[in-house]
């Protein structure tokens, strides 16, 4: 054949391996996408040790704590995905940072029946903030301020 077969024969192989190239990345795309999916969706990535998907320790791990604020009207102002910082103000001391940053979860329809003026805003904090805030809303005013 001559010349030109060879030359036509090493243009079929290049086409193959460009081919097979091209489909080689395509599926390789397509693996690393529907891991990266079923990942998104909350299911593990195939590998992924049981010691990676733990849950994160019980320090980080957030609770949503019901808080009573002394003012009302400041916590008519707040709705849910808001960012607070909780200030405890005590008579005989400056006034102290309780929980910073804290998310609003909810914000309950006012009592009508309770009689201090406070009204209750739900805070999703982590469970350490948790107790310091329960243990300043019992012996002390609570306010928030915006962030």
């Amino acid at each position: 054949m001559g010349r030109g077969g060879d030359r036509l024969r090493r243009a079929v192989r290049r086409r193959r391996r460009a081919a097979s190239a091209a489909l080689a990345v395509v599926a390789a795309a397509v693996a690393v996408g529907g891991a990266q999916a079923q990942a998104s969706r909350g299911a593990a990535q195939p590998g992924v040790r049981a010691a990676q998907r733990a849950a994160p320790p019980a320090a980080v791990r957030r609770v949503s704590a019901p808080v009573r604020i002394a003012d009302a009207a400041t916590v008519r102002l707040l709705r849910p995905g808001d960012r607070v910082d909780v200030v405890a103000a005590e008579r005989t001391g400056p006034p102290r940072v309780v929980a910073a940053g804290a998310l609003v979860v909810e914000v309950p329809a006012s009592d009508k029946g309770v009689g201090d003026g406070g009204a209750l805003v739900v805070l999703s904090v982590p469970r350490d903030t948790a107790r310091d805030l329960v243990g300043a809303g019992a012996t002390t005013r609570l306010a928030v301020t915006l962030c």
